[in-house]
């Protein structure tokens, strides 16, 4: 181990990539915004093969929904952890660029935003269309409802309004979602009525029974669970679960004190050979704030443990997990685990006495040689210096950075322009 907070002497960096390639490294350019392009590309040539025959109200409400159901299944748990598991089959003999792709599996959000937006604009085509056309009264008025619903939501999920006020954004995401879900039941039975097709004949109302299936299926697992906290410090809350089953290495779960409200995912430590798991709770918020100081003996949970960005591990030969503060609580997992040999570098404050002896001791016995700095003692260091000193005198093939947004994305794309496969998690949920 390197000793806490031990200095590791001037880092020179290798030179960024060629022009054309570092240009792909850029964020603007991540998997996640290339997925959402893609989505508006795909939808543009159904448009082009479309329009020799004509554009009708019928078509733009297909494609609505086809988009929409994208956005809605996309975002589903057991899709999610389908998809991670796919993409990590790969075994390490193959080349490390296709893996480096296969890595960002966990981008699949642009797929979501592709969806919802296009699926939007879609929408308003069907609603010019309809109006046009001169459908009933009873259709236009809940097509004209439902567009400015649509707008409201996609308004205040917009990155800026949505960081600005997250809950705000949260709960116009799930209310606003379920009362579109349910006016788009109103609108495609009416519409079907007034067409005097039969029900069950109609493609649009088993694509809703499969959207509504889909988006209740979690909450048809909500339950209230009880909780047991030990607070190491003013800073951190250690939750220990015992419910259910033991979620695997690398998971997380949402939890809630007020189910209909906020819900906030942490990554779920499990340890070999102890039932249960914990999850590392730090003070980053009101909501994580009030959890610390107000420790409940009860919390809500709902759906099944869905897989983190750092499952992406078994990738690759050797891993060097960087993390920062509580970020250590989703590495601590797969440290634990010892599927990859792995090096760990954690930049926190005063570690034993923010996160107590027993976790720092735990850490140490999976990671004896493990780089741990101590920025009350030693101040903030440049952990782009420290990814890479670790990386290239452990041998890594990746990087895998659980932090705050600012240096995550400092740490990902610092290393990424320099030709070294990093991944961190993107906040686009």
């Amino acid at each position: 181990m390197t000793a806490l907070g031990e200095h590791t002497g001037k880092v020179v960096l290798p030179e960024p990539l060629p022009p054309l390639r570092r240009m792909f490294k850029h964020p603007m350019l991540m998997h996640h915004n290339r997925l959402a392009v893609s989505v508006l590309v795909i939808n543009l040539v159904v448009l082009g093969f479309a329009l020799p025959g004509g554009i009708t109200a019928d078509f733009a409400a297909d494609a609505s929904l086809a988009n929409f159901a994208l956005a809605v299944l996309i975002r589903r748990q057991r899709l999610i952890n389908l998809l991670f598991r796919l993409a990590t089959a790969a075994p390490v003999t193959w080349p490390l660029k296709v893996r480096w792709t296969l890595g960002k599996v966990y981008h699949f959000g642009g797929l979501h935003v592709g969806g919802s937006v296009v699926g939007s604009l879609w929408f308003a085509v069907f609603v010019v269309l309809a109006t046009v056309q001169g459908a009933p009264t009873a259709v236009l008025v809940l097509a004209y409802t439902l567009t400015a619903l649509l707008l409201g939501i996609l308004v205040t999920a917009a990155p800026k309004m949505r960081v600005k006020s997250h809950n705000r954004f949260e709960l116009t995401h799930r209310f606003g979602g379920w009362l579109t879900l349910g006016l788009l039941w109103a609108l495609v039975v009416t519409r079907i009525v007034h067409s005097g097709e039969p029900l069950l004949t109609e493609p649009q109302f088993w694509a809703l029974i499969v959207l509504t299936v889909a988006i209740a299926a979690p909450w048809t697992r909500l339950r209230r669970v009880p909780v047991t906290i030990e607070r190491p410090s003013s800073h951190v809350a250690l939750t220990r679960f015992t419910h259910g089953r033991k979620p695997f290495a690398g998971s997380s779960t949402a939890i809630s004190r007020s189910p209909l409200r906020e819900w906030h995912s942490f990554a779920n430590i499990p340890a070999p050979g102890e039932h249960g798991f914990r999850l590392t709770i730090s003070r980053a918020g009101d909501w994580t704030g009030k959890f610390i100081d107000d420790m409940p003996s009860h919390v809500w949970v709902k759906g099944i443990t869905t897989a983190g960005v750092a499952n992406i591990e078994t990738l690759f030969r050797k891993v060097v997990y960087v993390a920062t503060g509580s970020g250590i609580g989703p590495c601590l997992p797969h440290l634990l685990a010892q599927e990859v040999p792995a090096l760990l570098v954690w930049a926190t404050r005063n570690p034993r006495v923010t996160y107590g002896d027993g976790l720092v001791d735990e850490i140490l016995a999976v990671q004896p040689h493990a780089r741990i700095w101590d920025t009350g003692a030693h101040g903030k260091p440049d952990m782009v210096e420290l990814a890479y000193a670790a990386y290239r005198d452990f041998g890594a093939e990746a990087v895998i950075c659980i932090s705050n947004k600012k240096l995550t994305w400092q740490v990902v794309h610092g290393l990424e322009r320099r030709g070294i496969p990093a991944y961190g998690a993107i906040w686009d949920s």
